[in-house]
């Protein structure tokens, strides 16, 4: 037995050392780098996970030898790995593997695509789904008599794609104990009948936790599952690091993936704000970890959304006027502030969902008493998806070193309807890309997968050519909000690295840093931006080793 081990072990020392060295270089391409000092090159060296080596093809050639893996690219872009800013990894997973209200283009096929789905799962919950009535030939909330005839004995709660409310049926309502006498929780919303006072089924942000407390919580096998195939559908689309949205049995998911030697993408961990206190115990701080794992970042709520009318205004929705929006019930009892002020002063970072102008000026306010309070430190404060912002706020996003977290995606698909709920005037400042870059704000790109898909390269089409989805706005919805293809690409690379203090070690394909590439079928930066979309990635390659090909 221990002859055997012993062969075993070095079989996996050999292993381990022969892919340490292994050199790989890719010629003939046209390779962005992301690196000012050095934009452009044909060829790339990559030993073990490191890149060692860019410039020409011709310079190349005195690495090359008989050990050396040769790649033609063909005249092929390739670019760094992209790092998805702002994900829900496991949850992305679990959408993939479960049901999909997405493309119901009516409420027929919302109900079709539910009631097929209760007839193949009869006794399981039904959850997820991410449906968007804003594409039904009537833009009303659905209710609970929608779906109550097809799911009589299955709880349903379904949520809209913006994962800031959902629809439950009557069998969900009575499990959770909703009734017309349940009053709101702060910072959410029971939303009720005008007439009969019973709940619709819709539930509004916080309000959602009572019927989550109901729901069996997933295995650790469907998260192990859920996470498998994430990473499959992440490595396809180039995604080489995301920022995840993370709690304490998705960490424990990653980690025993990561020892399986299957981890195909750098996850960087933003616990709940409400559990900061374990991390400061762990004496954890901004990136603890290794150049798979990391922690040290803390995810919080200041509103809601704009398609759930709950982002947090300073003027009424044009829509509903009796309503700002929603400021979460953690800013409503000090919690916020306290938690802030005592995560920052532990040296951890802190990222804050903020999508109404109110809720942005709200946090850009704390941020600065922060920073005026506590002792200095490379802090990184970042404001997630930054969507509604007046034009004199943005200028002290710059001045604080605010990081504007975005998702462009969410430009496109809100530019459908989002004028309606807010009007013109407050739609101007609205997904400000251009004016963040041009007052120096540090801004990075991502999806928000579940929430949007997680295809990076629809968010650079959408950065650069904000043509709503509804195909009504071919010039650009708020064109002078367009930025550039090059722009766009920093944003879901450096300035992604730098967000999660790794700009030192990726996001630009330069000598000394994680060889994270890829490449894709045209080059986006001559094609027609338009043609973007279209454009897929046909080759990822993950800490040195080519993971997917196409």
């Amino acid at each position: 037995m221990k002859i055997a081990l012993l062969i075993l072990s070095q079989l996996i020392l050999t292993n381990y050392l022969f892919a340490q060295n292994m050199k790989t270089a890719f010629i003939n391409g046209k390779i962005y780098t992301v690196n000012p000092s050095q934009p452009y090159a044909e060829a790339v060296l990559i030993e073990g996970n490191k890149i060692q080596f860019v410039g020409s093809n011709d310079e190349i050639k005195k690495f090359i030898d008989n050990s050396t893996n040769v790649v033609d690219l063909k005249n092929k872009l390739m670019l760094p790995g992209f790092i998805d800013n702002h994900v829900h990894f496991i949850g992305g997973g679990a959408y993939l593997l479960g049901i999909d209200l997405r493309p119901a283009n009516s409420t027929d096929e919302f109900r079709k695509i539910l009631s097929d789905y209760a007839k193949k799962y009869p006794a399981k919950w039904i959850t997820g789904g991410y449906w968007d009535h804003e594409k039904w030939e009537k833009k009303d909330l659905p209710t609970k008599e929608l779906i109550d005839d097809i799911t009589l004995t299955t709880p349903v709660f379904v949520e809209r794609l913006d994962g800031h409310m959902g629809l439950a049926n009557s069998y969900a309502l009575k499990l959770a104990g909703i009734t017309k006498a349940t009053e709101s929780p702060e910072g959410g919303l029971i939303v009720k009948d005008p007439v009969t006072g019973e709940p619709t089924g819709i539930l509004k942000d916080n309000a959602m936790t009572l019927i989550y407390n109901v729901i069996p919580a997933a295995t650790d096998e469907e998260n192990y599952d859920a996470c498998i195939a994430a990473l499959e559908e992440a490595k396809k689309l180039g995604i080489t690091s995301v920022h995840d949205i993370t709690y304490n049995d998705a960490l424990n998911v990653f980690r025993k993936i990561k020892s399986e030697g299957k981890l195909t993408c750098r996850i960087y961990t933003r616990w709940p704000i409400s559990d900061y206190q374990f991390l400061v115990d762990q004496k954890i701080t901004a990136g603890t970890g290794d150049e798979l794992i990391k922690m040290g970042s803390l995810k919080a709520f200041a509103d809601g959304s704009l398609g759930s009318s709950t982002a947090w205004f300073f003027e009424k929705y044009n829509q509903d006027t009796t309503t700002y929006g929603l400021p979460m019930d953690i800013i409503s009892d000090g919690s916020m502030e306290k938690w802030c002020a005592d995560a920052d002063k532990n040296h951890l970072q802190l990222s804050v969902h903020a999508i109404g102008d109110r809720a942005n000026s709200y946090m850009l306010d704390l941020f600065e008493k922060i920073i005026n309070e506590n002792p200095k430190w490379d802090r990184r404060f970042r404001i997630e998806h930054a969507q509604h912002v007046r034009f004199e706020d943005i200028k002290r996003f710059a001045e604080l070193g605010v990081i504007a977290s975005v998702q462009p995606y969410h430009c496109i698909d809100d530019g459908v309807w989002a004028e309606k709920r807010i009007g013109a005037e407050r739609i101007k400042y609205t997904y400000p890309f251009k004016s963040f870059l041009d007052a120096g704000v540090k801004l990075c790109f991502g999806t928000d997968w579940y929430v949007a898909p997680l295809n990076p390269l629809l968010g650079i089409y959408a950065a650069v050519t904000r043509r709503t989805l509804d195909e009504k706005n071919p010039d650009g919805w708020i064109p002078e909000q367009k930025i550039s293809v090059e722009d766009a690409i920093k944003c879901y690379t450096i300035n992604s690295a730098y967000a999660a203090f790794e700009e030192n070690i990726k996001g630009s394909i330069e000598p000394g840093k994680l060889a994270d590439l890829i490449v894709l079928s045209e080059d986006i930066l001559t094609i027609n931006p338009v043609r973007i979309k279209d454009v897929h990635v046909t080759m990822t390659v993950f800490d040195g080793r080519i993971i997917f090909e196409q």
